[in-house]
């Protein structure tokens, strides 16, 4: 997508309005609310509660659209907006657009090109991509098909160092350019709609390609099995071991745990052992701020904070050199009645005043949104769940249309508003709601 353009929303328009002539309708719905229908209707019961849950009675959820809702974009009119520019600075180069696509682990319930399919999908429309650190497929591959495609790394971080530590190497190897560390799911928070189901997809050995293809990991696999944590005899095969042994097959080459697919999988005690040694490092609750030191050891990358909410967080995360902060309550996914992130977002810019760069996220469906963020003191703004209902939908095409959506709708909305550029986006863009 060109940095300047005349009509990006045009080009956009005309192309749907001129299929339509032909009886050709988008591949998915450019309603939020039927998009979201008609991912549910396209997946399993299982994953769309993971994918579409919140934590609680999912009033965090509802507290983000209300933020959103809440403010209203105020237009200004004869304004020459023929030609308008949608890049910004960010994390020193100049991206094409506003937009991240924020990272959301096991894609393979939406698709089973899974986080390959959203690289691509990034990579052909500009829009950096943070691969998540609970992927369906390891981190090499999804570089190697984004090619030359902005990316960066979310960390999750474990209860063993030595596998931060290659995490880290890895994604930098990979050609990431960032860790995003998300600090907000130190515990997995209280999701009553998988409860329900008794569904946990890391279980059954997805979204843990990350752990499977690295080898400190599987370090810590064969040490388990030699102290006698995941041997004994041969398991009975159930649907639910199956799922296990493909999705850690699928890893291939990259998988120091299993070298001849799922046969091999199947006879050996090491994934089942992979999926124990997983749920055991996976979190690690007693973070604190000195402990982010050890992450500048392990990297020259930038680093960015996921998951701030409270402005004396910003200031202590900017004491402790941090490189971008990113607002997010995990898309009402953690804690039940919190702080909307949108509603947090002013006095943490205010807090911050520019030091470094401020993503959010939660709660954004659409281009209008991603103004109303701006207006508020974003210099970016990530796309979550919209993208993997589109990735459910109609696979790569439809996730690409859902993050053109939001690109045209953006552009559209800057234009109506009278704005030529994003960095004329400010508080007098909004009223209150």
């Amino acid at each position: 997508m060109a940095e300047a353009n005349r009509g990006f929303a045009r080009s956009v328009q005309s192309e749907v309005y001129r299929a339509g002539l032909s009886g050709e309708r988008p591949q998915v719905p450019v309603d939020p609310d039927a998009l979201e229908r008609a991912a549910a209707k396209a997946l399993s019961a299982e994953a769309f509660a993971y994918l579409a849950g919140g934590a609680g009675a999912e009033r965090t959820m509802a507290a983000n659209r209300a933020a959103f809702a809440s403010r209203a974009v105020w237009p200004r009119i004869l304004r020459d907006v023929a030609e308008r520019d949608l890049s910004i600075e960010l994390l020193g180069r100049r991206r094409p657009s506003p937009f991240v696509l924020s990272p959301i682990g096991v894609l393979e319930l939406a698709h089973r090109d899974a986080d390959v399919a959203v690289g691509r999908a990034a990579a052909a429309l500009g829009v950096p991509y943070v691969l998540s650190n609970q992927g369906s497929r390891p981190m090499e591959d999804v570089a190697a098909a984004m090619g030359e495609g902005a990316r960066w790394f979310q960390l999750y971080w474990s209860a063993s160092d030595e596998l931060n530590a290659s995490f880290v190497r890895r994604a930098e190897a990979s050609g990431c350019e960032a860790i995003v560390v998300t600090l907000d799911t130190h515990l997995l928070g209280w999701r009553t709609r998988d409860l329900d189901l008794g569904f946990l997809p890391f279980t059954r050995g997805q979204g843990i390609a990350q752990y499977t293809s690295d080898p400190v990991f599987a370090e810590l696999v064969r040490e388990r099995v030699a102290r006698g944590g995941g041997g004994g005899p041969r398991p009975k095969v159930t649907p639910a071991l199956l799922r296990s042994a493909l999705s850690i097959a699928r890893s291939g080459a990259r998988s120091p745990l299993v070298d001849g697919g799922v046969r091999d999988a199947l006879r050996s005690p090491l994934p089942r052992a992979a999926i124990e040694t997983f749920l055991d490092v996976f979190a690690q609750p007693a973070l604190t701020w000195p402990d982010l030191a050890r992450l500048r050891e392990w990297t020259s990358l930038p680093v960015i904070l996921k998951g701030v909410l409270h402005p004396d967080d910003a200031e202590h995360a900017l004491d402790h050199g941090v490189d971008g902060l990113w607002i997010s309550n995990h898309g009402g996914r953690q804690v039940d009645a919190a702080v909307a992130a949108l509603d947090a977002l002013p006095a943490i810019a205010e807090r911050v005043a520019g030091r470094v760069p401020i993503i959010l996220d939660s709660g954004v469906r659409g281009g209008a949104d991603a103004v109303i963020a701006l207006a508020l003191g974003a210099t970016a703004v990530g796309i979550g769940r919209p993208y993997a209902y589109g990735l459910a939908v109609a696979g790569e095409a439809g996730l690409r249309e859902v993050v053109r959506n939001h690109l045209a709708e953006f552009d559209l909305t800057m234009a109506l508003a009278g704005h030529r550029t994003v960095g004329g986006i400010g508080p007098e863009s909004l009223r209150q709601g």
